[in-house]
């Protein structure tokens, strides 16, 4: 079933092209993108008004309703508050975003905030570069009701809903299959990014350990590491609730014993990408001591051989400086061939010295 979701998700991507930078504003309102009613996991007939929606749903016993919204203000979000009973701390950290991954429950609705993330694709990693992007999701989910709003151009629901209305009977499931389809997208998008993270981590390996090693930067090593760190924020505080949510006994609702071991396997996943972000930050630091060492290598390579052609400059610079004394009785002073004599010591000197430097593998 699930692996049957994914591949709708898929094909629904194919059909219509996402555009993530900001959706049209509906004719619903001004931050409303969708409301719909669905029962028995079919879409049903609805004006788009959230209290008759919601009354339309209680009258028959059986469904729930859906409304999606994108950066809703106090003001607009007040009527979802009225109509669905919402608690108002809750309400606070939807409008207000900027919040930690978390998961609570407020009576018999659960809310989830998650961090939807993507990969930035770039020619080249930088000191600059951005890696990873994230968004905001919150979701409400109630006895008969599910509210998702969206903070930030990462997260687009429209694919995920077209995936889940092929599948009725998941969605017949009720909310919890909603918020269970909704942390599986967010979870699966982190594992792509980590997968392609992994070329960016090769990239700056291969760099450090190439015949070329002076092409590595430091920079580009730590901005990689601040990039793991943001994917690393926004998927490690849900596993332990996400945990919660899959093994709970008796499951609380809105969560039944039907979707329960669905969120098993998002916690799976979720744990993989720990992992996965855990071996990287290793090898990251298993590469900047290694870009270190070869630094410090290096520097110790330029002293050796500053250090060896001052020894060969002493030599003449010591014999010209006692020639240069003025005194009256110099060796071969007055031998016609005592310049050319004391020049050759000197070539012979260096000489010497050179190669003994050669030979010991300073130069």
């Amino acid at each position: 079933m699930i692996r049957t979701l994914r591949r709708a998700m898929r094909r629904a991507h194919r059909r219509r092209p996402v555009d993530l930078s900001h959706p049209a504003r509906s004719p619903l309102g001004s931050a409303v993108v969708n409301c719909v009613v669905y029962a028995d996991g079919v879409r049903q007939p609805c004006d788009g008004d959230a209290r008759e929606a919601l009354r339309q749903v209680r009258k028959k016993g059986r469904g729930f309703v859906w409304v999606g919204l994108h950066e809703p203000t106090e003001v607009e979000f007040a009527v979802f508050t009225e109509v669905f009973g919402l608690h108002p701390l809750a309400v606070e950290d939807a409008v207000h975003a900027h919040q930690r991954p978390k998961v609570e429950r407020y009576g018999d609705t659960l809310f989830a905030v998650l961090k939807p993330c993507v990969y930035v694709a770039h020619a080249e990693l930088t000191a600059t570069s951005e890696v990873v992007d994230t968004g905001e999701l919150m979701v409400f989910a109630g006895p008969d009701f599910v509210i998702t709003v969206r903070h930030g151009r990462h997260g687009s629901l429209g694919p995920l809903r077209e995936a889940l209305e092929t599948q009725p009977a998941q969605l017949a499931k009720g909310p919890a299959a909603v918020l269970h389809a909704i942390a599986d997208q967010v979870v699966d998008d982190y594992l792509a990014v980590v997968d392609a993270v992994q070329q960016d981590v090769d990239a700056v390996e291969n760099a450090v350990f190439s015949a070329s090693a002076g092409r590595a930067d430091a920079g580009r090593i730590y901005q990689l590491k601040r990039e793991l760190l943001e994917l690393k924020r926004a998927s490690g505080p849900l596993e332990r609730p996400l945990l919660a949510l899959a093994t709970e006994q008796p499951p609380a609702p809105p969560i039944g014993a039907a979707i329960q071991p669905y969120f098993r396997d998002v916690v799976d996943h979720l744990a993989r990408v720990g992992e996965q972000i855990a071996a990287y930050e290793g090898l990251l630091d298993s590469i900047l001591q290694a870009h270190l060492a070869q630094v410090t290598v290096a520097q110790n390579e330029d002293m050796r051989k500053i250090t060896a052609w001052a020894a060969i400059i002493a030599v003449p610079t010591m014999v010209c400086g006692v020639y240069g004394m003025n005194f009256d009785h110099m060796p071969e002073l007055r031998w016609t061939y005592g310049y050319p004599l004391v020049i050759g010591v000197m070539a012979t000197a260096c000489l010497v010295i050179h190669r003994a430097f050669r030979r010991n593998g300073w130069l």
